[in-house]
């Protein structure tokens, strides 16, 4: 394959400059490369506050716009800061679109500890439903993250729908994670802590789960869906799923869901629209609902990766309340110049 085009610049501003306290965990890694066709990792003993040198590295390249070097990456061609990965394969595309970052050994260190959190709220649908992240790109992310040297991944999330057990096999996920060498856990009702949230404006402590707080790397993988309370649920709102009390976390629901984004910092998300859900969100239940898109997105950016996602329904980051809110606190950015996004088809 032959790379037509490497777009990138700093895109537009992502808002206030972020000081060090408002990314918990941004760290940055490489995974096995694809000739790019473009224009453009369980429970972690660190606190919730501390940061790597990767990860203030990778702080101020969303403050900045720009990109992050990472100490081993190569000088050319420099990591994007936003991929967009197209193609039939959803392993080859989840690949394509962490390597454009730079790989995932700018996320994940040897001997990492790392938490991969899709979103698996029901036990109703298989993924051909477009309700639950799709196996494929979960299991690819989770080999990455130990071919990459992570000590262990661990894959959760806490269903709204069904038991734990039947979401995880009902879905997929489970027999996926396994084979690629990773462990489903279920999340105990005692692992959750009253956590502050101190750049909050509308919520300024909720229980939270401790080791996504704790836990060296945590990656986010939403599936791109409609949701009938906010429009769209990407991956800001992925993140409720390391919640208690969802219900009462319903109240003024945009502006807390940034505020959890404040708090709770994944250093990738990728964002699954290998199938996407148009209509009737979360849950769907009619394949006819569902639209096939062959598409991975990923930003160490999730208000970025978010925003670009509503693109694939039409919409922009600024008609997503959660975004706007997100972009407003300085967490991301609504919108990513067409140079520092790389966009690949792979055949």
């Amino acid at each position: 394959m032959q790379e037509r085009r490497d777009e990138r610049d700093g895109g537009q501003g992502g808002g206030r400059k972020m000081d060090r306290a408002d990314f918990l965990k941004l760290t940055l890694g490489a995974a096995a490369g694809l000739t790019l066709i473009g224009t453009g990792c369980g429970g972690g003993t660190e606190p919730a506050t501390s940061t790597s040198a990767a990860a203030a590295s990778a702080a101020a390249a969303t403050a900045a716009g720009t990109p992050a070097a990472s100490p081993s990456a190569s000088a050319s061609p420099a990591p994007a800061y936003l991929a967009v990965a197209k193609g039939k394969d959803p392993a080859a595309i989840t690949r394509a679109a962490v390597d454009a970052l730079g790989g995932m050994a700018r996320f994940v260190r040897h001997g990492a500890d790392v938490i991969v959190k899709p979103n698996i709220c029901t036990s109703s649908r298989s993924y051909e439903y477009a309700a639950t992240t799709n196996p494929v790109v979960v299991a690819t992310l989770v080999k990455m993250c130990l071919d990459a040297g992570a000590k262990r991944v661990r894959v959760m999330d806490s269903p709204f729908s069904g038991t734990p057990d039947s979401a995880y096999v009902d879905s997929g996920i489970a027999a996926a994670v396994e084979k690629a060498g990773g462990k489903m856990v279920i999340m105990s009702p005692l692992g959750y802590a009253d956590t502050p949230i101190p750049h909050g404006r509308d919520i300024k402590s909720w229980q939270i789960y401790r080791d996504a707080l704790k836990t060296d790397v945590l990656i986010n993988v939403p599936v791109a869906k409609q949701h009938g309370s906010t429009e769209l649920t990407l991956g800001c709102k992925n993140l409720m799923g390391l919640v208690l009390d969802r219900g009462g976390f319903h109240t003024n629901l945009s502006q807390r869901i940034a505020d959890l984004t404040s708090v709770v910092r994944p250093a990738l998300t990728v964002v699954d629209a290998v199938r996407i859900l148009t209509a009737n969100g979360p849950t769907g239940g009619s394949l006819g609902d569902v639209k096939r898109l062959d598409t991975v997105i990923a930003s160490h950016d999730v208000v970025a990766a978010d925003s670009r996602a509503a693109k694939l329904f039409g919409l922009k980051g600024s008609d997503i309340g959660y975004l706007v809110a997100a972009h407003e606190m300085g967490l991301g950015k609504l919108e990513v110049g067409h140079s520092a996004t790389r966009t690949l088809t792979i055949a």
